[in-house]
């Protein structure tokens, strides 16, 4: 059996438990169908939404695993990031997913990024229909609005000392901090928010060098709007985006908003556990 080594890649917590239900899952061979049953398991996040708006059931799905392995000759090798041999499927999925990762520039492997490259590799094709791929690429695959409930939130004890609020000598390193390492469509929101007399835009400083920032009530003037944050990709997993994010939100409160409203949240499962925040419920047409 061929064995197949790979550069350490970050996963949420939520994507190494799906892996390990998917284990648990598979038959000694561990194929998609496997993996498409452990994300329909998870009830949290955009995962719960698809699994009640879906019309899939998980006893059907291992069914057909089991009938498509009597009949098709699987091909397995052994995957460092599992614990049983997978199929070949397997690997060029994760392989997809790797590269959605990169593309957006996120340092963690994520549901999105496993469902998308599920739906792209066509691997999972024969057991889903077209109306449950459409509903599983809209609400799972997307970046997603959420919601946190601000009456009874408190700014936590944080250790590092490095977010200020932005003054207007920060305008220009700021713009191309966000140009440089983000989006131009960014960097106007952050100029837009600069017009503010009192800008509503938190910075995080190592030395003179900007390596993050966050920004609430600047994108197209939405109040109670918390985004855009981003970290430069060589300071993330350090702390520094939930340390931003908990200054926005803690002036948020002071302001006197009950809600904060994260725009267009990426990484989900770091709104969860930073904020307690929600998916707000997507309305399919």
């Amino acid at each position: 059996m061929e064995a197949l080594e790979y550069s350490p890649i970050h996963f949420t917590e939520r994507m190494v438990r799906m892996m390990r239900n998917a284990e648990k899952e598979a038959d000694h061979v561990l194929m998609p169908v496997h993996l498409l049953i452990a994300c329909l398991q998870e009830k949290m996040g955009a995962l719960g939404e698809i699994s009640m708006k879906c019309e899939i059931e998980i006893s059907s799905l291992r069914e057909m695993a089991t009938n498509e392995k009597a009949n098709l000759d699987v091909i397995s090798v052994k995957d460092a990031r599992f614990n049983i041999p997978v199929s070949k499927e397997v690997v060029f999925v994760f392989q997809e997913a790797v590269n959605y990762m990169k593309h957006y520039n996120q340092v963690f492997l994520n549901e999105g990024h496993l469902l998308k490259a599920l739906l792209r590799t066509k691997v999972i094709d024969s057991y889903l229909s077209d109306g449950d791929k459409k509903i599983i690429l809209n609400l799972g695959t997307t970046s997603r609005d959420m919601i946190t409930h601000l009456s009874q939130y408190h700014f936590p004890q944080i250790d590092l000392n490095i977010v200020r609020k932005v003054t207007i000598s920060d305008y220009s390193r700021l713009i191309q901090f966000v140009e440089t390492n983000f989006s131009s469509e960014w960097s106007q929101t952050i100029k837009d928010g600069f017009l503010k007399s009192d800008p509503s835009i938190y910075i995080a400083v190592a030395g003179e060098e900007i390596i993050g920032f966050a920004a609430f009530d600047v994108y197209k003037g939405r109040k109670c709007y918390f985004g855009p944050m981003g970290v430069s990709k060589s300071n993330r997993i350090k702390g520094v985006g939930t340390i931003l994010l908990h200054h926005c939100l803690k002036e948020m409160k002071e302001i006197g908003y009950e809600y904060a409203i994260i725009g267009g949240a990426g990484p989900i499962e770091f709104y969860e556990k930073a904020c307690h925040a929600v998916v707000i419920p997507y309305h399919l047409p």
